[in-house]
């Protein structure tokens, strides 16, 4: 038991301090809220709060609603394709145990936080980015495989990204994420470098998620071949490529893809949703997954998921999820590979 223990309390897990490699990702614009953050984070993972929506007075608010949820580390993510600099001052100001940044150039904030006590980690798609992520001096580097549900920033696929990645920016540990959905797939990207996993399509389907719960059994109902890479929903943020379902409406679009583009005042809504309690229209192609909240033609908006959803059979609570991928990696570990390696 006490070599099944060093294997899953890795260095990314000493240096975030947290108790197991498991990461839940951040799911835009609020779909992993403070409650599935915190959930994650009691569990003994890192739950990763996703607000940017929010205006700077709320986002604070939704950190604070972390804490008062969980005493453990958690993570604030932030897209740096948009404006972030006065929820980097929140943050800062906060004192928040890991800033997490995506889509974009982390290196402005990285001596910022550290300066205030807080661990950086920044998400990539390629091994070209891992570097000057690595050169920026983040913490962790999340190797983001094609495979991932949301926004994808780069095309090759975890199994061939991750151990590039781990060789390329060495010492940094790296975390993997990208079609991860079961504990097979958390022992799969250990074995190839990876100190962690991270897990978002998983967490999706879970009690926690703020996930609209039409959304949650379209997931439960999709197999691997259900998802599509595209630049659809890009009303708002185009030509950003993310996978989502291949629902009737998706369908219907593929290959006009460009239409989506456009982010015209006029585009159709498909209906209506409330994000840090503002009330808005769901225009056609706009790129928000329907909330808890949502109304309308929930098929016809951005059902974000990854490759891994035809291993999703369940909702669970949040803290079950992290639980059982812990015990049933043990399991692998300690049975099928113990008895592989005794066997040769």
């Amino acid at each position: 038991m006490l070599l099944l223990e060093i294997i899953m309390k890795t260095t990314l897990c000493e240096l975030l301090e947290i108790e197991y490699p498991i990461l839940s990702a951040p799911m835009g614009p609020d779909i992993s809220g403070a409650e599935l953050v915190a959930a994650v984070s009691n569990a003994g993972g890192l739950g990763i709060l996703q607000a940017q929506f929010c205006s700077p007075p709320e986002f604070r608010e939704e950190i604070r609603r972390v804490r008062a949820l969980t005493a453990k580390p958690f993570g604030v993510n932030l897209l740096l394709h948009f404006p972030a600099e006065d929820h980097v001052a929140v943050c800062l100001e906060e004192h928040v145990p890991v800033l997490s940044f995506f889509w974009g150039d982390p290196t402005p904030y990285v001596q910022r936080a550290h300066s205030a006590g807080i661990k950086v980690i920044h998400q990539v798609g390629s091994v070209r980015e891992a570097k000057h992520a690595a050169a920026a001096g983040v913490d962790v580097i999340i190797a983001q495989g094609g495979e991932a549900g949301g926004h994808v920033a780069g095309e090759v696929s975890t199994l061939a990204l991750v151990p590039r990645v781990v060789d390329a920016v060495a010492p940094c540990p790296v975390a993997a994420a990208g079609g991860i959905a079961d504990a097979r797939g958390v022992v799969a990207v250990l074995a190839l470098g990876a100190q962690a996993a991270v897990l978002g399509t998983r967490f999706l389907a879970s009690a926690e998620s703020r996930a609209h719960p039409h959304y949650k059994q379209r997931l439960l109902a999709a197999s691997e071949g259900d998802t599509v890479r595209t630049i659809l929903f890009g009303h708002g943020w185009p030509n950003a490529p993310h996978r989502t379902l291949r629902t009737t409406f998706v369908e219907q679009w593929l290959g006009r893809e460009a239409r989506g583009q456009e982010s015209r005042p006029d585009e159709p809504v498909v209906g209506q949703t409330i994000i840090a309690e503002r009330s808005l229209p769901v225009l056609r192609f706009m790129g928000f997954p329907p909330n808890s909240d949502a109304t309308g033609d929930i098929d016809s908006m951005d059902l974000l998921a990854g490759q891994g959803v035809g291993l999703i059979h369940d909702i669970k609570p949040a803290g079950q999820i992290v639980r059982e991928l812990v015990e049933e990696a043990r399991q692998i570990i300690s049975h099928r590979l113990a008895s592989l390696a005794a066997s040769c």
